[in-house]
């Protein structure tokens, strides 16, 4: 039991590290409340109107805008973005 918790906590940390937020555009209602939770201020509901990832040199992937989401538009993906630079 108390490795199913570290293993969940473990792939938690992971997306948070080499994730990104992204959208699901159809489910969107441009309510504004990711923009709005956002700490750093990014525009999160634009980037749901275009269907377009954050990917954004201030995010902090804190998990606030797709916590906050009424309607659960927004969810990490991993990336391999990380994995390409270090090449």
């Amino acid at each position: 039991m108390l490795k199913k918790l570290f293993t969940h906590e473990t792939k938690r940390r992971t997306s948070m590290v080499k994730g990104q937020v992204t959208p699901d555009p159809t489910r969107c209602v441009q309510c504004g409340i990711c923009s709005y939770n956002c700490p750093v201020s990014i525009d999160v509901r634009r980037h749901a109107w275009e269907g377009q990832p954050v990917v954004h040199s201030q995010c902090l992937t804190c998990g606030e805008c797709v916590k906050r989401c009424p309607r659960g538009v927004l969810k990490f993906e991993l990336t391999n973005l990380f994995t390409e630079a270090g090449r």
